[in-house]
């Protein structure tokens, strides 16, 4: 039922590909958070598996890992065909079984250099994600994250013959390229940027309605030295919005 072997093979794979920690979810049947651990070692969470996996089946309870490094990005591309992912093994780090009929692969992305604008990073490795995730024809919502193989796939569509997360192919060390990948036809063109065109600001009279005075008023400052507004100022900004009053607001903007 569980295969502790399996699973230091999917960490090994991983390490081996450049990740550095593990994000560690553990969720129940019903795909409800129950517990995470932040940045664990492969050496912190390979102990903690000798402590959880026994008690697997009877709380029935996954183990979800995500692999991280700050000059690897790890995509994971769900819900793969059969023949999809046999064209992913030349690039992809590992290969996997969750159910029958339905795969996932991760592949490890070689970043072109380490941005001094870490937000630029991020929004660039999320952005050639997804086109990957488009190309390939996957799932465009995959969280990159994975279940521990040789573990039980728990999910109440299974139940009670749960499958098990199985290997289908491990290759540690295997890193790719984004040059490698957009060669290979799977990288989906990047989008077309809309920008909006500029509008001069323009200040009409016609039609304009006359402001609500008492409005003014109770948006004015206080008078200064006093607990009431000051009036002047409420008849000032009754005068700029008036629509007779346009030349002095413009004014008044500019100095």
């Amino acid at each position: 039922m569980f295969d502790l072997a399996a699973a230091n093979m999917m960490l090994d794979t991983f390490v081996g590909s450049g990740a550095t920690a593990f994000d560690v979810t553990f969720i129940d049947i019903d795909g409800d958070k129950r517990g995470f651990r932040a940045a664990q070692t492969a050496r912190q969470l390979r102990t903690s598996l000798l402590q959880l996996m026994p008690g697997l089946q009877e709380r029935q309870q996954n183990i979800i890992v995500r692999p991280r490094n700050y000059k690897v990005t790890f995509v994971q591309l769900d819900d793969l065909s059969s023949a999809q992912t046999e064209s992913l093994i030349p690039v992809a780090c590992l290969t996997l079984e969750t159910s029958s009929g339905n795969h996932q692969a991760s592949i490890a992305i070689a970043r072109d250099g380490i941005s001094a604008d870490a937000r630029h990073t991020i929004d660039s490795d999320k952005d050639f994600a997804r086109r990957l995730r488009k190309g390939v024809g996957t799932d465009l919502t995959a969280s990159g994250a994975t279940r521990i193989s040789g573990t039980p796939n728990f999910k109440r569509k299974y139940e009670p013959d749960f499958p098990t997360v199985k290997i289908l192919q491990a290759a540690p060390g295997r890193v790719a390229t984004p040059a490698q990948l957009e060669a290979m036809g799977i990288v989906a063109a990047p989008e077309p940027v809309h920008v909006a065109a500029a509008t001069p600001f323009r200040v009409s009279s016609v039609g304009r309605s006359w402001p609500d005075y008492q409005r003014c008023v109770l948006g004015a400052p206080m008078k200064h030295g006093e607990n009431k507004p000051d009036i002047s100022r409420a008849d000032f900004f009754f005068q700029c919005f008036a629509p007779n009053g346009i030349g002095a607001f413009q004014r008044s903007l500019t100095g």
